[in-house]
């Protein structure tokens, strides 16, 4: 309460606190998912090539990390509606960034499997989308979805500059001594902005969007209010068939993207290109997708989701069937135009889905109804990586997984545009 009242007294004028949660959010992301899923792609030549592991031994972490963070999940998202956000964030900085430099000791696989399967995801779960877009939900109503989506490009910033930077750093000083440097790195960039997230306004006296004391008895803050009163529990969400609608489509929604970064840069290098190009193809599509969240965000404000969230998926899933079309033609040009328009479609993916998840079932308990959706959404997608790495050591090449993965989105698209809002049950939590 005394650090809200000290800020307030510096800036007389009115800038909300909301805003410096979103900042710190950004940062937030920006690591958790940059060392979760853009970095991994580039350690995976050199790492096998040492080490003599296979694709399908290198990713089977990602699915260890599926089912990891989907158990944390379960975990954190109750506490970030109990405790707020800072504490799960600052031991999660703190486990992400030792687990990160312990990979620079990596001899067997059993090692890479618990510090990156396990240990890292569990870091990035308790720094991650859930704990900031929860708090995010918290203390934004109204702007929620321009909030949530200019956080969310911290995302999409891991893309621009993480990728290339862990595939120079392998190129220049080895894989081993590249870990050390990213793990340090975390540490000094996580730390300090978890310090700045509180749980959410109304613990401080303050009100969703930035509202005054004034604004609110003359009325405005009304939507706020409103979904507050109609939150959901827990138990009164998981007796919905919404509930399990959401989960599907965002489950297949985010397989997408959990595949892509993770294997962009080995399919791109086995087709014929560089790794330079193939670490690029990440930054062409992490351009769009972090410039056109702030425009998702303002029409997911004053549009109805749904529509706009099927389009996102839906264009997801047609792009990634162009990016294997293009592949096989052999030109970069078309390979880059096809990974610009799945970053258009990435853009929309984490605003609309944390908007659509407050909307259907309220902000009061949010955290821990994201969390046990978690379970159920990485159940999903946690084979997506391993069955494809193992088509391509089977066959040579991630062409027909890249393809099923396509239809899934679309699939996705048209749960999303089709699940109902949810009718709220008697049942006690």
């Amino acid at each position: 309460m005394v650090f809200l009242q000290q800020v307030h007294q510096r800036f007389p004028n009115g800038i909300y606190y909301g805003y410096y949660i979103v900042g710190a959010a950004f940062i937030a992301q920006f690591v958790a998912i940059g060392m979760y899923s853009y970095v991994l792609g580039s350690f995976m030549a050199p790492m096998i090539d040492e080490l003599g592991w296979s694709h399908s031994d290198f990713t089977l972490t990602r699915t260890i990390g599926q089912c990891v963070m989907a158990l944390v999940g379960v975990f954190v998202g109750v506490r970030v509606d109990r405790y707020g956000g800072r504490p799960i964030m600052l031991l999660g900085g703190v486990v992400l960034s030792v687990s990160l430099c312990l990979h620079s000791w990596v001899q067997n696989l059993w090692q890479w499997w618990f510090l990156n399967g396990v240990m890292v995801t569990a870091g990035c779960a308790m720094l991650g989308n859930l704990v900031v877009n929860v708090t995010l939900s918290k203390w934004f109503v109204e702007q929620r979805g321009l909030a949530i989506a200019i956080a969310a490009m911290g995302i999409s910033f891991g893309g621009l500059v993480l990728t290339p930077l862990a595939t120079w750093l392998i190129d220049t000083i080895g894989w081993r001594e590249s870990w050390l440097w990213l793990g340090a790195g975390t540490a000094v960039t996580v730390l300090p902005v978890a310090l700045l997230v509180r749980r959410s306004p109304e613990d401080y006296g303050l009100h969703p969007d930035g509202h005054s004391p004034e604004q609110i008895a003359q009325g405005q803050g009304q939507r706020a209010q409103e979904e507050l009163a109609r939150s959901f529990t827990r138990a009164q969400a998981l007796r919905t068939f919404s509930f399990y609608a959401l989960v599907t489509a965002f489950g297949f929604f985010s397989i997408n993207i959990v595949v892509m970064l993770l294997q962009t840069v080995p399919y791109l290098t086995d087709n014929g290109f560089t790794r330079i190009e193939a670490a690029y193809a990440i930054v062409v599509a992490s351009a769009p997708a972090m410039l056109s969240k702030p425009l998702w965000g303002y029409l997911i404000d004053r549009s109805p989701t749904q529509p706009l969230a099927a389009l996102s998926a839906s264009l997801t899933g047609v792009a990634l069937m162009c990016i294997v079309y293009s592949t096989t033609s052999g030109e970069l040009f078309w390979v880059y135009a096809a990974f610009f328009l799945l970053g258009v479609g990435w853009g929309g993916m984490i605003p609309m889905q944390e908007v659509i998840w407050a909307s259907f079932f309220g902000r009061r308990f949010i955290g821990s109804i994201r969390g046990a959706a978690m379970p159920f959404t990485f159940a999903l997608g946690a084979m997506a990586p391993w069955l494809s790495a193992l088509y391509r050591d089977g066959y040579g090449d991630y062409g027909v997984p890249f393809l099923v993965v396509a239809c899934l989105n679309i699939c996705s698209g048209v749960l999303i545009f089709f699940a109902p809002a949810p009718k709220k049950l008697n049942v006690k939590q």
